[in-house]
């Protein structure tokens, strides 16, 4: 058991243990808070409130908000009315209620028998505002959040300008890791460019609650970037910090602020969101062969709609730009003058370009095998990998143990010594872990392998390898408006055809 639950636990049982002495100063028995569900009851009438509360009480995640604000309702059964009081008993009420419970100073007192308390204006603004601000919390917590589509590495499946809702109870929603952070601002406060919006002070162990499901291959899915524990101030997480410090050297990327700005490190809950599809589940094998991505040994059966730069050549004549936007052509659209094409092309596309009387061939651009990219994982002269020429790789499964050397400890260093936290060292060929000389290594969670849809426009896990189980936020269900950011709202921006759509 971990530490998060026992703390837990503890809480709980406090909670539990005031709320008793509670229930016995309002002339209920004491045990009765013990009953799953009927306590529910009990204190619905101890606070005089209507008993169809408790259908929400009954609706996961919403209920944690119904049994705050039944927190605040016994202690005006209490006379505490003050702001900082109510505050105090939602957020420790493992110590507030214990004290009313068990203190003689505090008296219960029947809420239909005392006089009604007259707020002020700003008071009741005030009560609103709170109100509003810890639903929406608990909803974006624990239950679903909004996301926008910022950049085209999904291209088709999702468009730059999407509006769509993430779904936490799908795998389980996560306990913040800062809790203590600015309403619904990410990792930078507004108006700046890196004030923090949390504060460190509290940092919680990672816990996700049950899910609705497990992440499936082929699931989009958000997640917090993997690499984006370091980065530069200035360039954030567009440019991954390792690919600098590879690039660059350690002692520029740390000492050229000019350029670089300072560098900063972020818990994994403020980490950038990134959305992908996952390719590949914990104990997968990942192989890509000339763009054709293979799941232990099987095509990928893609539910999406896949992109891959062509080129296409036409007998001279230029494609008319309108027809660009007939075949939903939007990114990377360049031409050598002499009637040849780079083009981003999806099936769809292609299979309708081909019609065209101009077009003489399209044919795919794809990196050659043994052709290494230094900027694809794992950054290795042993494995001469490229964007589409790929692996074999396993991805990592928990519980499973597996036999490490100086061959393969490239692809599990950062999961040994960083998502795993143990001291990982490399001495005169052998490899340590926190002290001790191994040749083999238990995974203590699941990973998983993510990509783009938009293969050749897309920065995933082929740049920055696995994706920890840690680090998943939810799954993408639903967009609700799309917005082509090219465009005004007099000329097309909403894409009507593009709104209230699934995600698949």
């Amino acid at each position: 058991m971990n530490l998060y639950m026992i703390v837990t636990i503890l809480f709980f049982i406090l909670s539990l243990a005031g709320l008793w002495g509670i229930f016995e100063k309002a002339d209920e028995k004491g045990w009765k808070i013990l009953i799953p569900f009927y306590n529910w009851y009990i204190w619905l009438r101890i606070i005089k409130k209507p008993l169809w509360w408790y259908i929400f009480l009954l609706v996961p995640f919403i209920n944690v908000f119904v049994i705050l604000l039944m927190i605040v309702e016994i202690l005006k059964c209490f006379k505490k009315y003050g702001l900082l009081a109510q505050a105090l008993g939602v957020l420790f009420p493992f110590f507030y209620l214990p004290y009313l419970g068990f203190s003689p100073k505090e008296q219960y007192a029947d809420p239909t028998k005392q006089p009604p308390v007259i707020k002020s204006a700003t008071r009741e603004w005030v009560d609103a505002i709170i109100f509003a601000v810890i639903a929406a919390s608990i909803i974006r917590i624990f239950l679903i959040e909004a996301y926008t589509i910022p950049t085209s590495s999904m291209e088709k499946t999702l468009l730059v300008g999407d509006y769509l809702f993430v779904s936490k109870v799908s795998y389980g929603p996560k306990v913040p890791n800062t809790p203590l952070s600015f309403p619904f601002v990410h990792h930078t406060l507004p108006l700046t460019e890196n004030s923090k919006s949390y504060l460190e002070w509290i940092e919680l162990p990672y816990y996700r609650f049950p899910g609705m499901a497990k992440i499936k291959n082929m699931d989009v899915v958000v997640f917090n970037y993997p690499d984006g524990d370091t980065l530069s101030s200035k360039l954030q997480s567009n440019v991954s910090y390792y690919q600098l410090v590879r690039q660059f050297g350690r002692d520029a990327v740390w000492n050229n602020r000019e350029y670089f700005g300072e560098i900063i490190a972020r818990p994994v809950d403020k980490r950038e969101n990134f959305i992908k599809r996952c390719i590949g589940i914990a104990g997968d094998t990942i192989r890509i062969v000339d763009r054709t991505v293979y799941i232990n040994g099987k095509p990928e059966q893609n539910p999406g709609k896949r992109q891959y730069k062509y080129i296409v050549k036409t007998n001279g004549s230029p494609i008319n730009k309108m027809n660009f936007e007939k075949l939903d052509i939007t990114e990377n659209i360049s031409t050598d003058n002499n009637g040849s094409y780079e083009l981003t092309l999806s099936d769809e596309a292609i299979g309708k370009l081909r019609q065209y009387s101009n077009i003489i061939s399209i044919e795919p651009v794809v990196a050659p095998k043994n052709n290494r990219d230094p900027n694809i994982f794992p950054f290795d002269s042993l494995y001469p990998w490229n964007v589409d020429n790929f692996g074999p790789l396993w991805i990592p499964k928990q519980g499973v143990t597996i036999p490490i050397n100086m061959e393969n400890i490239c692809f599990y260093k950062r999961i040994i010594g960083v998502f795993e936290g143990n001291n990982l060292q490399i001495r005169d060929g052998k490899i340590f872990i926190n002290g001790k000389e191994s040749t083999e290594y238990t995974f203590k969670m699941n990973y998983y392998w993510m990509m783009g849809d938009n293969r050749h426009n897309s920065a995933d896990s082929r740049y920055w390898g696995f994706v920890p189980q840690d680090h998943v936020v939810g799954k993408a269900v639903f967009v609700w408006l799309s917005l082509d950011p090219n465009r005004s709202i007099f000329d097309g921006k909403i894409r009507w055809s593009k709104l209230l759509r699934i995600v698949n």
